[in-house]
């Protein structure tokens, strides 16, 4: 079990109980039951306490943990019995099946309804439709059936008046391909009347809260069911209209899903209002003999409602109301009028006979949509079947009638069934693993189910008796018969036998001792309810309805009322019929079992009537099951399986034995702990005789595990650390080896760019540089740089070394002026006296000559750096013409427009350093600023001549 099973909630298990006692059991049951615990095990079989209220057990996240576990590794619940049911059919290939019993209200309902839920999760991986399909099918169904086979009783507000017994068909995958339902002993005559706080099926509810205005109005309905005699009884016992408007929205999308036709579905309405119409109908007798007869109806609009709603003829359904057609020997038909209490009796049996075939066709009509469709044998391989069993349970009410008797002789079929198998297992089982069987004694319910089905005398032959005899046999002579026959019976009693006994009543009780206990039955309605008659004339009025839904549901009304046909059987015999055939059915299936228990008789939640499960405990025969579980040894496991759990505890089987097999692993594993005594060895299962030995075992697993957890977190930390190493080292290979891909590819591309930049004259100025990797980009840039230098050196070496002085000048200039002036005349060749060339200066060159020879004899210069026009700015924004001489000794400042007279003179030595600005739009030179200092050019000449 898991950590949240520690022993503060309990024994798990029964079979765990240290010792075998009513008290011991009920204290365990209480217990888990108060710590929320509501499911226990009794070896594999399931027991369930209702907890009237929801609890977070269930669900996607509940389903997960339970898929595909063993039942003792995980605390016990519905989902590990289901999925014990599905691996052991898709393991070994046969046929289960899950029965559920339990009294009305121990939550048997919901208990298949979370088994369905959770094969639906299970199943279909790979979304296949038509499994989807089928999967719908069979949850939805659950809904329709609740609707038309469910009513609120005393001691249920969900209780299921019929028996249901459902197959799902699944392929070789494990999929449902498809099911069918069986359907026992609807409760008809809940349809006619019901005990006080008790309601009629919830289809005839949810049509009258649940359906729009418009639709009622069609229907001729009223929403209020106190208006309706079949329906009056409950009206007020549930006031929350918009739950039953939910719930009728409900199925009326789960019929839709189904596959209902809303023709099907408005036919469906169309007859639960018929009946409740036929309910409030009534009959008086006339004084006046008229040739109609002497009975009538007080409301004839009741009978044209019926009429519309089975779209049959209203004289026809008047005649069939008042009178019934009988066939004399001759052939001759006779029409015989009813009184007023046949009339009531043959309505009654109308209105039951008319519901009990709508939930059969209703049955049907989901079996025909689930049954697997173009499913072949030879081709698809043999299906098999997980069938889940949700009848009612055993019912003491304070007037049991010929239901009630029903009820509970399936319940003791079903209980003998349960002690058969359960002790068959087990004695199967030792043989099989050749340990001897001790014997264990339990109460065998075979005597009381001889009394009800044993031929000729038992009481259902009794009962076909009186209904076939001819004549006024009546319930009353009915008893006697039976007090007759089984005066000696140790189960059977009733008030003749036992004069002293005033909880019976003469002529009308008698007592069964059931396994559940003493049931007192009414023998009121026995032969009626049995004979279950109805008249051909309503079998062929319905069968010739123009409502081909109605018309289906009464096959038999083809029959002319002139044919002889066989006597039907009766109900108490298509009955036993039934559960004859379900005892076979679930005996041929490997069967597991969830035996409900209803907590408490005011359904209400969190209370544990100790009393009240105690005798539900008994008759169960849950203490017997614990004691047969016992007998012989409490548990049993697979060899593998003991050593999957409990290795770790032994030296010599941690982690993984070396011994010849699983069974000496066993046997050296029990030796170390010292409880090689008290188990045997079988032939593949280690059977442990007690339960002290499991809790032994536990313990020492349990002081382990935080250990063996710690373990698991170091090795699995330390593989995901090196998982993470690992694929670290291969990332940075991957990203090593890419780099040098990615170099290489570079350097190859790079020198195929540049294979031709040694051909002049270009010298691959004009090839274009890759995009380097990121890794590459400062060798790129060095390289750029280098091949610049590189094309540099090949453009200058070719210069004449003549040109190189002019050269060096227009860099340094370049380098000066840094984009000051779009145009410094880096493309000519530079002269350096421009005034003197007739090219530059052609009209006033010769002036300038004369001018400059006069500052040489004057100045005594030795050469001319540098003259030029220039157009000079002043603070104001006035611009003047001006020329600019410099020579090795002065500066001059000279006026173009007067023979280039000096303006000023400036000695070079005194001349600060030169500051340019940007060339105004037309000037034909450089601006140029001169100031004066009193220190020498620090640069000295060659500087300013780089400057200028």
């Amino acid at each position: 079990m898991e950590d949240d099973e520690g022993p503060e909630c309990g024994k798990p298990d029964f079979v765990l109980l240290d010792q075998v006692t009513m008290e011991d059991f009920m204290e365990n049951l209480k217990l888990r039951f108060e710590k929320g615990r509501i499911y226990t095990y009794i070896g594999e079989v399931l027991v369930s306490v209702n907890p009237y209220q929801e609890l977070p057990l269930y669900g996607p996240e509940a389903i997960a943990r339970y898929q595909g576990r063993e039942l003792y590794e995980r605390p016990p619940h519905l989902y590990a019995v289901a999925n014990a049911a599905y691996r052991a059919m898709k393991r070994r290939s046969r046929d289960t099946c899950i029965v559920i019993s339990g009294e009305s209200g121990a939550g048997k309902t919901e208990a298949s309804k979370h088994i369905m839920q959770y094969i639906a999760a299970v199943t279909n991986p790979s979304q296949r439709a038509e499994v989807e399909r089928v999967k719908d099918v069979l949850l939805k169904s659950t809904c329709v059936l609740e609707a038309f086979g469910n009513a609120r009783t005393n001691r249920n507000h969900n209780s299921s008046r019929f028996g249901k017994y459902m197959d799902i068909n699944f392929d070789f995958k494990g999929d449902p391909v498809g099911g069918h339902i069986h359907s026992y002993l609807l409760e008809k005559s809940r349809v006619l009347k019901q005990h006080v706080g008790e309601r009629n099926f919830h289809a005839f509810y949810q049509v009258l809260r649940g359906c729009e205005d418009e639709e009622l109005q069609e229907l001729h309905l009223q929403r209020n069911p106190a208006v309706y005699n079949f329906t009056r009884q409950g009206a007020g016992l549930n006031v929350l209209d918009i739950d039953e408007k939910s719930h009728h929205q409900a199925v009326t999308e789960a019929m839709r899903v189904i596959g209902f036709s809303p023709e099907e579905v408005a036919s469906v309405h169309r007859i639960l209002a018929a009946i409740l119409h036929l309910g409030n109908i009534e009959f008086v007798e006339l004084e006046s003999n008229l040739e109609q007869g002497r009975l009538a109806v007080t409301e004839e609009v009741l009978v044209d409602h019926v009429a519309e709603l089975t779209a049959t003829p209203r004289e026809l359904v008047l005649r069939c109301l008042l009178a019934r057609t009988v066939a004399s020997g001759g052939r001759e038909v006779i029409e015989k009028g009813h009184t007023a209490a046949e009339a009531s009796y043959a309505r009654d049996a109308c209105a039951k006979a008319v519901y009990q075939r709508l939930f059969e066709w209703v049955v049907d009509r989901i079996n025909h949509v689930m049954e697997p469709r173009d499913r072949d044998p030879r081709r698809d391989g043999k299906d098999t079947v997980i069938g889940v069993l949700d009848i009612y349970g055993f019912e003491v009410f304070p007037v049991n009638s010929f239901e009630q008797f029903c009820i509970n002789y399936c319940n003791e079929k079903l209980q003998q069934l349960f002690i058969q198998l359960i002790l068959k297992q087990e004695q199967e089982e030792y043989e099989r693993e050749g340990i001897a069987w001790q014997t264990v004694e339990y109460f065998n319910n075979a005597t009381i189910v001889d009394l009800v089905e044993r031929p000729h005398r038992g009481i259902l032959s009794v009962l076909d008796e009186a209904c076939s005899t001819a004549g006024p046999i009546t319930d009353r002579i009915f008893l006697q018969t039976l007090d007759t026959h089984h005066r000696h019976h140790p189960h059977y009693t009733s008030r003749q036998l036992c004069p002293t006994d005033k909880t019976m009543e003469f002529g009308r009780d008698f007592r069964i001792k059931h396994y559940a206990g003493d049931v007192t039955y009414s023998v009121e309605g026995f032969i009626d309810k049995n004979r279950d008659f109805l008249f051909q004339d309503f079998k062929r009025l319905l069968y010739n309805s123009k409502d081909p839904t109605l018309r289906a549901m009464w096959p038999d009304g083809q029959q002319d009322i002139t044919e002889v046909t066989k006597r039907p059987l009766t109900a108490g015999t298509l009955f036993k019929n039934s559960m004859v055939a379900l005892v076979e059915n679930l005996a041929s299936k490997e069967p597991f079992y969830v035996r409900c228990i209803k907590p408490n008789e005011d359904k209400v939640a969190g209370k544990l009537d100790e009393g009240h499960c105690r005798h539900q405990v008994a008759y169960l025969g849950l203490l017997e099951n614990v004691r047969v579980r016992r007998a012989g040894f409490a548990s049993r496991q697979p060899y593998a399986r003991f050593l999957l759990r409990y290795k770790m505890t032994c030296e010599y089987t941690w982690p993984n034995h070396l011994l010849g097999s699983d069974k000496a692993a066993v046997g050296a594993l029990l030796e170390q702990h010292g409880l090689q005594g008290d188990v045997a060895f079988g032939h593949s299962k280690l059977f442990i005789r007690s339960p002290r030995t499991l809790v032994t075992l536990e313990q020492s697993r349990a002081c382990l595990i935080p250990i063996i957890v710690l373990l698991l977190q170091k090795a699995w930390r330390g593989t995901l650390a090196r998982r993470r190493c690992r694929r670290l080292r291969a990332i940075y290979t991957i990203m090593r080896c890419f780099r040098r891909h990615k170099v290489r590819a570079h350097l190859t591309e790079l020198q195929r760019r540049f294979q031709a930049a040694r051909q002049p004259p270009h010298y691959g100025r004009d090839l274009v540089w890759p995009p380097p990797p990121t890794v590459l980009q400062p060798f790129q840039d060095i390289c750029q740089a280098l091949f610049s230098r590189w094309r540099a050196r090949q453009l200058v070496k070719n210069i004449p070394p003549s040109d190189m002085a002019q050269i060096k000048a227009k860099v340094a200039a370049m380098a000066a002026l840094q984009e000051l002036r779009q145009d410094w005349g880096c493309r000519r060749a530079w002269a350096r006296d421009y005034l003197s060339s007739a090219t530059d200066n052609p009209t006033a060159s010769g002036l300038f000559a004369q001018r400059l020879k006069t500052l040489r004899e004057k100045d005594g210069f030795g050469a001319v750096l540098f003259s030029s026009h220039v157009r000079k700015v002043n603070r104001f924004n006035k611009s003047r013409d001006r020329a600019l001489l410099l020579t090795d000794r002065h500066l001059y400042k000279l006026e173009p427009g007067r023979q280039y007279r000096v303006m000023r003179a400036v000695p070079l030595d005194a001349v600060s350093p030169v500051g340019g600005q940007r060339h105004s739009p037309g000037s034909s030179g450089p601006s140029v600023l001169l100031g004066t200092a009193a220190g020498p050019l620090p640069s000295g000449l060659p500087g300013m001549t780089r400057a200028i």
